[in-house]
Order: C-alpha cells, then structure tokens, then sequence
C-alpha cells in the first residue's frame, strides 16, 4: 500500500522490534510493497530490454496497464482535510531520532511512511507488482542483470530541490555502506552497483540474474544528499542524523514534536506527487488528511482509556481480552466509537518463542522440539484469547507459500527433488521428517492432554542427556536446566507464566526479565538472550529478506534478523532457490521445501496468528473497501478519511 521504501524502512525498524510483543506490533511489511515499471535504453548498451512501461510483476503481467486511473482499492474522490490524530503504532513510548535508517536509536513513528519514498510503489491487491511513483518508467535489462529508472521532471524533495540520479546513487551508495544499518548491505547484497547515466536516468547492476532484484531497487528509499548539510557547507555523518529534520519527497514534513510524547505532520502545500490538482495515479485516493499526528502513551491501559475519551481517531488492537472486555461502554453503546474486525489475507508468517542457537543448551534438536510441548496453545486460547486465535502451522502460516497450504501432506514432486538433493549434501542439516507431511504443533485437545505432552517432552530430554534428580533437570555434569525468557514489558507475562508453570513441571528453571523498549532491542541486537518472543511478518512474495532472516552470515551480523542463530548450508541453498525463482510456481516449491527444513529443525516454539485485524475508530471516520493485502495500521493512514461536519 506504501511505497515499498516506506516497508523496507520499517522493515529494518521492525527488525528491532520483532523481538517485543508480537502480538502488539503491528507488521507493516506484510503488505505486497515491491516496485517497478520499465523504460527502452536500447541505445545504453543493455544487451536488449523490455518495453518501457510504468507497472511490472515478478512474475507474469501487472494488473493495472499503463495509464490507469488508480487503484483500485482506493476512493479516488475521499474529501481531504482536517487532522488524522493516532496512537503508538507500536511499543515504542518515545523516540530519539528522525533517521530511520541507521542501527541505533528509536525512530520518530510516521517518519518513515510520510516522509520518504521510493522509485516506485507496490499494489495492495496482487502479489509482487509495481508501478513507478518518482521513476515515470523503467527498463528491465533483457538478461534480467541490470535495471534503468527514469524520473519523472517534477519530482523533488521537501526543500524544493529536484531529485537527480545523484540523488539516488548516494542514497544506495549511503544505505549500503557501514554508517547505515547492516540489514541493506543483506537485503540488496545482490546489487552490484548504482550507475548515473543522466541527471535524470539511474541505472543498477547486478550480481546475478534475479527477477526480484528489479523489484526490490524500486523500492529503495531515496533521499537528498543534502540531507544534514551545515551552514558551513559540512554534512552531519549519516550515523550522527538524529533531529536534523530529513529531506525526502513524501507528502508530509514536520511540522513540530515533543521527544517521547508527540510528533506532528503537515501536508507539503509543495508536494511534488499532487500539485495544481494533477495528482500521480500512484496517490489518488492516498494520504487525504492535513495534519497527521503521533500521540505516545506511556501503556496499552492509558491508550485504551484515552481513545475512548475522544483523544485520537482509530485504534488498532492486538490484546484478545482487551478486544473482548474493554471495547464497551456509553460511547459504544451509541454508536460514536465504533470496533469492527477485518478478514485478514495476509500471509502470518511465524510468531512463536525463540531459542537462541548460540547458546549451548539449545544445540541439540531434542531439547528444542522437547521445550514445544510444555506450551499449552488451547489452555491459552480458551482461558485469555476468548477463543480468537488460531495457531501457526508454518513458517509460511495462511498463505500458499506454506508446506500445510492444503493441510499436512508429503511433499509434491518437485518439492522432493529440492529436497532429496541437499539431503545429499547437507545430510546433518535436513531432517528426515521432511519428507513426511508436517508434523502439526503440539496439542492438548483431546485425546492429547498437557500430561501426555510432558511425557513426550520428558523423553526427548532423557533421550539428549537431560534427567530429572536432585529436585532439577540436569545433564551428565550436574549442571540444572536453567535459561533466561527477556521480554520488553509485563504485557505477555500471563502467557509466559502459563508456559513456565509447565516447563517447571519438566525440572526447568526459568528466570524472566523485562525491561523497557530501547534496552530490550540493545540486547536483541547484541544476541544477548537465552530465549525470547519473536515475529517474523511474511510477504505475499518473499525473498532476498530471507538471507538477513535465516542466513548463515546474517548469524555473524550484530543488529541482524536472524536472531535465531540458524546458520544451515541447507537452509542458504533454499534461500537462494527462493530468490532465484523464475515463476510462482517455483517460489511456492521453494518456501515450502524451506518451511519443511525450519518447521523439523524445531528452532521457534509455535505460537498463534489473528486472522482478522481488529480497529475501532471514531464514527465520522471513513475507509475504502479494504484490499487483499494490507496492514491495519497502514490502511488507516494512507487511505482513510474523516466525513465532513454536517
């Protein structure tokens, strides 16, 4: 729905953020934001191209032709005005920056998707489209090994100043150098280079043939290379950009803020993409209100109660009980707040409790398939969710890119064939389960019992040298089975005591530690845990992510998203199969061949999935019907508006 620079950017911030409360954070990256359109260099030495267009697909034709309207989700003739007022979009209760994108700090909420945008933007209602915003066309290289953009004449940044070539080559040149956050140099590792041609045509180049790599260079962010520059004609070093206000091409510039408790945004009177009432097909029907405003509340009780006092529009909730007990009262009652929950298509990817792979205790296969059955999904569902979960059964969880896309089954043929061959040669690193149909979560719903889970889990445990003596689990050496659980607050404490309660029952000793956001995503970035709750969003089309998710080199990278330590030439081949994919059909062979090796491998405990997206809003707000792939929070802000005062 955003560009997909603004996904990519909260992608890298998510990142951090994947190891809070997933089931408070919301995924904006789930959302199909990829790139592209094509342009004719013939004349540039390509070897051949594409014909230029504005629209691609990774695979297959783009849904939308050249010169459409809008899209078709949106309402091309919403009202615009008045002032957007919205909550933490997350768990962060404070902010330290506007620079989205370097490691440290916690960045400003709303920066990333008002500010910033990307050569072109992704379609919320297909997978892996995209259609050109600051490029007006692009050409893909006939040998799939170089991508030209050329950008439209009016395009230019907040300060008025156009954006050129240059622009974009420092901004990859910048994103993929040490002073950026290190997921770029994972993400787009595959570029090779960003080329000026003109001052109005850049051209990348790449590694290898890769059909999503054209996608994912549409979608870099861009901007100025004057972005920090001093009256003395000095540029602030990009690591050292905190307050310095950005200079991007979004629709919004700050207006004001107060650190930690709120961020204001006004409309660019100058915004390039909607001027003089010719707006970019891209933007009909996006970004409708004047003034957006961030309200930071200090936890998810004060927020509550502070929307139903009227202090913002619309609220996105994650806590079950909080959707069943505490969206009630007067202002509920007569209709001027109002909850409603929307299907959700998106594919759920995984949630589910961590173990940290380079901590010795979690080494071996048994203990970590051993500590799934201590967690009592059902209990769960039944005793704190009012039953509105269903639980993940994939990497991949409800989307076609799952090995259990049609319930538990063998792979297909071609599956096997993936399979079979790095089982040759990674025998260690494929387990045998593989080729059976997946095996579904541990269950306690009858005729399984937690009694009959504990006994199984007991075994594993005698079978890798753990035994029940001396009132503890221990190994051979005495030593007790004794791990840390971090968490960012209190939130999840009911789950996790539930699940400690039955892995005290095994002998295990669990020590659980909070703390605030900004310590607890320095300690994720440091691996410095034993075990935590992670969120790994998914795509409608994943991809080169994957390399910073389950990559062996992204285990060695401090700050990285494969927290999980997985570091399995098996699991690099499969990725690369994945990236490497001509067709839909090769993806889906290649995402569920590696949901089988990650769901045997037993490296996350399974957790559960929403599968709608529950907001309650104020009565005068209004929304499109909403498209297939979206995140709530999103949708909200870039394609809802208020009704006019009578």
């Amino acid at each position: 729905m955003s560009s997909f620079a603004s996904n990519v950017i909260c992608y890298l911030q998510l990142l951090h953020m994947v190891h809070s409360r997933p089931s408070l954070i919301p995924s904006r990256l789930v959302v199909s934001c990829l790139v592209l359109g094509l342009l004719t260099l013939g004349a540039m030495g390509l070897g051949g191209v594409l014909h230029a267009a504005q629209g691609i697909a990774q695979y297959g034709k783009p849904k939308y032709a050249d010169g459409f309207a809008h899209f078709d989700y949106v309402n091309p003739n919403a009202p615009r005005g008045g002032t957007l007022t919205l909550p933490n979009p997350d768990r962060r209760t404070s902010f330290d920056k506007f620079n989205p994108f370097t490691l440290r700090g916690v960045t400003a909420p709303g920066v990333p998707q008002l500010m910033f945008e990307s050569l072109a933007v992704g379609s919320a209602d297909e997978v892996s489209s995209a259609y050109g915003l600051i490029a007006e066309d692009i050409a893909v290289a006939a040998d799939k090994m170089s991508v030209t953009f050329r950008i439209r004449p009016e395009a230019q940044f907040s300060d008025g100043s156009p954006i050129l070539a240059a622009d974009v080559k420092h901004s990859f040149d910048t994103l993929m150098g040490k002073l950026a956050n290190p997921q770029f140099r994972t993400v787009y590792a595959d570029v090779k280079q960003a080329v000026v041609v003109s001052d109005r045509v850049i051209r990348f180049d790449f590694h290898n043939a890769n059909s999503e790599l054209p996608v994912m260079v549409g979608g870099l962010p861009i901007f100025s290379r004057y972005w920090g520059k001093k009256p003395d004609g000095s540029i602030t070093p990009f690591d050292k950009l905190a307050f310095e206000h950005p200079i991007g091409s979004g629709p919004y510039v700050i207006e004001s803020y107060r650190a930690g408790k709120t961020m204001v945004f006004k409309r660019n009177p100058n915004y390039w993409g909607d001027r003089g009432g010719n707006t970019v097909n891209v933007r009909v029907g996006f970004f409708n209100f004047d003034k957006i405003v961030y309200k930071l509340y200090a936890d998810d009780a004060v927020r509550l109660e502070a929307f139903k006092a009227g202090e913002f529009d619309a609220l996105v909730e994650y806590r079950a009980k909080n959707w069943a007990k505490s969206y009630v009262g007067p202002r509920f009652n007569e209709g001027t707040l109002i909850k409603k929950a929307f299907l959700n298509h998106n594919g759920a990817g995984m949630q589910g409790f961590a173990m940290n792979l380079r901590r010795p205790l979690f080494q071996d296969e048994r203990v970590r398939q051993a500590l799934g059955y201590a967690l009592d999904f059902e209990w769960l569902n039944r005793q704190l969710f009012f039953e509105q979960y269903s639980r993940i059964n994939s990497y991949f969880t409800n989307s076609d890119l799952s090995a259990n896309v049609d319930g538990p089954a063998k792979p297909t043929g071609a599956e096997l064939t993936l399979l079979k061959e790095l089982k040759g040669r990674y025998p260690q690193w494929v387990p045998d389960a593989v080729f059976e149909p997946m095996p579904p979560a541990p269950s306690t719903a009858p005729p399984s019992s937690l009694r009959q889970n504990l006994l199984k889990a007991r075994e594993l445990l005698a079978q890798a040298g753990w035994t029940y003596r001396e009132g503890a689990l221990r190994n051979s050496k005495g030593e007790p089975f004794r791990f840390e659980m971090v968490e960012d607050g209190p939130f999840f404490l009911r789950v996790i005591s539930s699940y400690v309660r039955n892995l005290e029952k095994l002998g295990i000793a669990v020590d659980i530690r909070t703390s605030d956001f900004a310590l607890h995503q320095k300690r994720m970035d440091e691996y410095d845990f034993d075990m935590t709750t992670i969120r790994f969003p998914d795509s409608q089309s994943p991809g080169n992510e994957l390399w910073d998710r389950f990559g062996s080199k992204a285990a060695l990278e401090k700050g990285s998203d494969n927290v999980i330590g997985v570091k399995s030439p098996a699991v690099d081949a499969l990725i690369d199969a994945i990236v490497r994919a001509q067709t839909r059909e090769q993806l889906q062979t290649a995402t569920r061949a590696l949901d089988r090796v990650l769901w045997n491998s037993y490296y996350v405990i399974p957790q559960w999935y929403n599968p709608t997206h529950r907001i309650a809003y104020r009565k005068e707000m209004r929304y499109p019907e909403p498209p297939l792939y979206y995140t709530a929070e999103s949708w909200i802000l870039l394609n809802w508006w208020k009704a006019a005062k009578p």
